[in-house]
């Protein structure tokens, strides 16, 4: 594998990066922005009806943000020409046919011109509709190769999947492809295309009958879980990300093609400054509860790996495969994760939180400190069961107590009790797999791609990706929480 250096690389390139609005996608437009300036241009495709709505996309929801603080500094009034300079917007959705490009002279420039394209478009929600997830994950990496295949300088494309692809997998999971027709629990017959007729039949059942959009995204969301564990994975979400990933390898024929798998993505290590953080991701909503005072019982392991990963750490290692592999043909995939190299559990996430908070507690909106405190810990699905059914009927006695008078309105509040019981026993079901993650991800073709940067002329100051060099203790308390606290508390 040979690397050189990473700024030269970038320089005078054309770059296409999908799903422009997103977490990641935001902080490698930032690095490239800020590092490389001599780029010649960033196509960012984001989803958007018209040139009007994409411009107040990226104003909104990308350029406005305190990520690009130290760039804004930096160029003063300059700003705003730059990123116009830089920056071209192409509204589109990578769940159609050539990304949904409306714009022919566009569409031609952006075959002519682009060298690199990083597809970040997902969604990432668990419990997300099939027929969106299977649109936006699975085919929408079909459109992203084929668009790929049209344009005639392409040089490498870098497919940004999940580490958790490999399901409930245990003891060491291997940077392994997904072929068509695999599956997790060896039940044959996936079939990919018989999976959106699947969609489009129930469907079409459900709008012939009359459902409202409510039951059809209730109907929705229920199909891919369940079709989800017809194969053996948990979830919508990884379910549908595998599927992607068996079509990379199905149509990527002789583009050099690599697939980055992160693990679990937290707040910036280090650049464009520490603790950076934009939406609630899988562990920072156990820290936005417990922070609150609302996490008064944990269900997991606490003993069990929790693979998280900075995600600036997470860019880093996009930008040097995107080198390392361009012009290169190869069948490769990067766990970039820290569960094998640098290894953190649950229970110092917890004893991490309790010290954080009891020193730094939230305020709340009547101006009082919350007081945190240990939480319920059960280690198994029993136990949280009997945990639910004490408090609810704790929660009905207290009910009764209150007034027997009011029956109409004590019918309303049963029937509230009940709901969010469900959505608690629903969310709970969605997260067990990773709470219980007996897994840890092997990254050797990461520590590979980490010694040839290292003895390649990479710029490893400014493209750093080893997890070894972090101290859980000091991120943690000095780093991430503080970060949630001010980007992602309200």
């Amino acid at each position: 594998m040979e690397l050189g250096s990473i700024l030269n690389f970038l320089q005078d390139k054309t770059i296409l990066v999908t799903g422009a609005t997103g977490f990641l996608a935001k902080i490698l437009l930032e690095k490239i922005l800020r590092v490389q300036p001599n780029v010649k241009k960033l196509y960012l495709l984001l989803r958007a009806a018209d040139a009007k709505s994409a411009t107040h996309r990226l104003h909104n929801e990308i350029i406005c943000k305190d990520l690009f603080r130290l760039l804004k500094e930096k160029l003063g009034s300059n700003f705003n020409s730059f990123v116009w300079e830089k920056c071209t917007l192409v509204p589109g959705d990578i769940s159609r046919e050539d990304l949904g490009l409306e714009d022919s002279i566009l569409k031609e420039e952006i075959y002519n011109q682009t060298d690199v394209i990083v597809n970040l478009a997902a969604t990432t929600n668990f419990d997300e509709r099939y027929d969106i997830s299977l649109g936006l994950n699975t085919f929408g990496v079909k459109h992203v190769i084929n668009f790929a295949k049209k344009c005639t300088k392409l040089e490498v494309l870098v497919h940004v999947s999940t580490a958790y692809v490999c399901g409930e997998g245990e003891g060491l999971v291997l940077e392994n492809p997904y072929h068509l027709g695999d599956s997790l629990n060896g039940v044959v017959g996936l079939d990919i295309d018989a999976e959106e007729n699947v969609v489009r039949d129930k469907l079409a059942e459900l709008r012939q009958h009359g459902a409202t959009e409510y039951e059809i995204k209730v109907v929705m969301k229920d199909l891919g879980i369940s079709r989800a564990k017809l194969y053996g994975w948990p979830n919508t979400y990884v379910f549908t990300k595998a599927m992607g990933e068996m079509l990379v390898e199905q149509l990527k024929g002789n583009m050099s093609v690599v697939i980055v798998r992160p693990t679990i993505v937290t707040s910036t290590f280090k650049e464009p400054f520490p603790g950076w953080a934009e939406g609630v991701r899988t562990i920072d909503s156990l820290a936005l509860a417990y922070g609150k005072g609302k996490l008064t019982c944990f269900l997991g392991d606490l003993k069990a790996a929790v693979d998280v990963i900075p995600a600036d750490m997470v860019v880093n290692a996009i930008l040097v495969t995107m080198v390392a592999h361009a012009n290169r043909p190869s069948d490769i995939i990067y766990h970039v994760g820290s569960s094998v190299r640098k290894p953190l559990r649950y229970i110092n996430v917890q004893d991490y939180g309790f010290r954080y908070f009891t020193a730094k507690p939230w305020i709340n909106k009547d101006g009082k400190p919350v007081k945190v405190g240990k939480v319920t810990v059960l280690s198994n699905m029993d136990s949280f069961r009997r945990y639910m059914f004490i408090r609810y009927i704790l929660m009905l006695k207290g009910l009764e107590l209150a007034n027997t008078a009011f029956c109409q309105f004590f019918q309303g509040t049963y029937l509230d009790l009940n709901r969010k019981i469900q959505i608690v026993m629903r969310l709970v079901d969605l997260y067990k797999p990773y709470l219980f993650f007996k897994g840890v991800f092997d990254d050797m073709n990461s520590e590979k791609l980490r010694v040839a940067a290292r003895q390649g002329g990479v710029e490893t100051d400014l493209f750093y990706f080893d997890p070894k060099v972090i101290d859980w203790e000091d991120y943690f308390l000095n780093t991430h929480l503080p970060g949630i606290v001010k980007y992602i508390f309200k």
